[in-house]
């Protein structure tokens, strides 16, 4: 996958360079980059959950990077001196759902960071161009930073990276999951 825009909220940026997160940030820019994804590039034609999926595999398969259950933060990777934790750094991905879903990922974020659970959280969200390509509630970098800017203006206060992703070229469609009754 490409990564096309990154918008730094709260700090984030000095915090990533101060706390010693350069490493993991990378390192989570790396699982992105090396994440191949192709989609058909029509209007609504593809499933955002394969997406997440593959996302997901590459966190699973990097080192040290813990997953979380729903209703918490998605990943979260810890940087260590020896056997102490200095800072950590926390990732919500929201490529799968609908847009008013970002705000639960930032309260998701924004606890975590009061709670000083983590030192930096990262949203990653389909880029506007490829979240035409997924299901139309799906949610962009646009929304994302609507929703921090205008309608959850507290979430700017606090040390949060909006990534936006773009597949890599087109493909196949990816298809979609169906509901079961």
């Amino acid at each position: 996958m490409k990564i096309t825009q990154i918008r730094y909220y709260g700090g984030a940026r000095d915090k990533i360079a101060r706390l010693g997160l350069a490493h993991l940030f990378l390192e989570l820019q790396q699982i992105v980059l090396d994440t191949p994804v192709y989609m058909l590039e029509e209007k609504d034609a593809n499933g955002g959950a394969i997406v997440r999926e593959c996302i997901d595999e590459g966190f699973i398969n990097a080192k040290d990077w813990d997953a979380k259950k729903t209703g918490d933060v998605d990943w979260i990777k810890r940087a260590r001196y020896n056997q102490t934790i200095i800072s950590r750094i926390g990732v919500e991905l929201q490529v799968s759902a609908r847009s008013d879903l970002v705000v639960r990922d930032l309260v998701h974020l924004r606890n975590q960071l009061q709670k000083g659970d983590l030192d930096v959280g990262v949203l990653i969200v389909p880029s506007d161009h490829m979240q035409v390509f997924l299901p139309d509630r799906t949610p962009s970098f646009r929304d994302a930073v609507r929703y921090i800017e205008e309608e959850f203006k507290e979430a700017q206060t606090y040390p949060i990276v909006i990534l936006a992703i773009e597949h890599d070229g087109p493909g196949p469609a990816l298809r979609k999951r169906t509901r079961k009754s």
